[in-house]
C-alpha cells in the first residue's frame, strides 16, 4: 500500500454576508484533504469554527501532525481514538470514507446502510437582521418548505412576527444561536408557539442550560453548541427534544452514524446540520440525513458560487452526492 495525504486551504466567498448573533463573515474558509492510494484518491471537507476554539491554522495543523499515520495504513476505527472530535478529524474521517468506496466500487450509501437515496428538503438560511429586512427576506423565500432563521437578540419577538408575516406558509426553525436568556426564553417561547414555530435552536449558551429543565418547553427546543458527540448526549434528556448533528462537530461520518443511532435509541428528534461550506462538505450528511426530521444542509446556496461539480440542488430539494464528488 502507497498512501499519500495533501491538505489544502480554499476560501470561497459568501453571497453578501451572513450575518448572526456573534457577527457577520463574507468568505467560507475550508480545509480539503485529499487521500490517494494506488490510483485512487478521496477527498474531505471541513469548517473551522471559532466558536468551538477552531481557527484554519490550527486546523491545519492537527491534520499535518498525523500525516504520517494516515500514510502509513491509519483506518477510521483507528483515527477516532487518535484525534478528537472536531473539523480536523471531519475532513480526514470523510476523505477515509470516499476512498473505501473508491477502491472498492461500493458507494458509502450501500456501506452504511441508508434506507433511502432520495432528495431531501433542506432549510434555507435567513441572516440576522433588522425586523423589516428579515420580512423582506422571508417574502422572496416564501416559496420554499423550511426557513431556518438567524436570532439571538434580547428582544426577537418583533423578528419573529416579522419573519411570520413574510412567510406564512413555511415551516419554521429558529436558530437563537446561544443568544436568549433565562430572563426572555419562556417569553419567547411563547411567541414562538402562538406563531407556529417548528424548532428553537440552541437558545440558551451551552454549558449554562439546565434552566430548560425546569421549564414547560412550549416548542421543540433543539441542542447545538451543547451536542458534539455521543458521550454528550446522555446528559441533555431533560433539556432538549432534538439535537443537531454537524460533521464538523462530531469529528466526522463515522461518529455521526454512530450518535444518529444512539440519538434515536434515547428518543430525540434528528435535526443533520452544516456549516458555511461547500457541497463535498455537506455530501457525507446528505446521506446521513435521509431519514432526519429537520435538515439544514444548505451551505452551498450562501455561497457566491460552489466548487465545480456539486451537489443537485433545485430549489429547497438537495440530491445524493455523485460518485464523481463524493462516496
Amino acid at each position: 500500500m502507497s498512501r499519500h495525504l495533501e491538505a489544502t486551504i480554499e476560501t470561497f466567498p459568501i453571497a453578501g454576508s451572513f450575518t448572526i448573533s456573534r457577527g457577520s463573515k463574507t468568505q467560507a474558509d475550508v480545509i480539503v484533504c485529499t487521500i490517494f492510494e494506488n490510483g485512487f484518491s478521496g477527498r474531505g471537507e471541513c469548517v473551522p469554527y471559532r466558536r468551538y476554539g477552531e481557527t484554519v491554522d490550527g486546523v491545519l495543523s492537527d491534520i499535518l501532525a498525523i500525516v504520517p499515520a494516515v500514510e502509513n495504513g491509519l483506518s477510521r476505527q483507528d483515527l477516532q481514538a487518535k484525534m478528537k472530535p472536531g473539523a480536523a478529524r471531519n475532513a480526514l474521517d470523510c476523505a477515509l470514507w470516499d476512498l473505501e468506496a473508491k477502491k472498492s466500487r461500493k458507494p458509502v450509501a450501500d456501506a452504511i446502510g441508508a434506507t433511502s437515496r432520495e432528495p431531501v428538503v433542506t432549510a434555507f438560511t435567513l441572516s440576522l437582521a433588522d425586523p423589516a429586512t428579515m420580512a423582506e427576506d422571508a417574502r422572496k423565500n416564501s416559496d420554499r418548505p423550511l426557513l431556518k432563521v438567524k436570532l439571538g437578540t434580547e428582544n426577537d419577538e418583533e423578528r419573529m412576527r416579522a419573519i411570520r408575516s413574510g412567510a406564512p406558509r413555511s415551516k419554521i426553525i429558529i436558530d437563537a444561536n446561544e443568544g436568549w436568556t433565562e430572563a426572555n426564553i419562556e417569553t419567547h417561547l411563547a411567541i414562538a408557539r402562538e406563531l407556529d414555530i417548528a424548532l428553537i435552536e440552541q437558545p440558551l449558551p451551552a454549558g449554562n442550560d439546565s434552566f430548560l429543565s425546569r421549564i414547560e418547553r412550549l416548542v421543540t427546543v433543539c441542542a447545538d453548541e451543547s451536542v458534539h458527540s455521543t458521550a454528550d448526549l446522555a446528559a441533555l434528556r431533560d433539556r432538549y427534544d432534538a439535537v443537531n448533528i454537524k460533521l464538523d462537530k462530531t469529528g466526522g461520518l463515522t461518529e455521526a452514524l454512530n450518535m444518529k443511532a444512539e440519538a434515536t435509541r434515547l428518543g430525540f428528534q434528528l435535526m443533520i446540520g452544516c456549516m458555511v461550506g461547500t457541497s463535498l462538505a455537506m455530501a457525507p450528511a446528505v446521506l446521513l440525513a435521509q431519514d432526519a426530521q429537520y435538515v439544514d444542509l444548505d451551505g452551498p446556496l450562501l455561497l457566491a458560487e460552489d466548487r465545480p461539480g456539486g451537489l443537485r440542488y433545485e430549489g429547497s430539494l438537495v440530491y445524493p452526492p455523485t460518485a464523481d464528488l463524493w462516496g
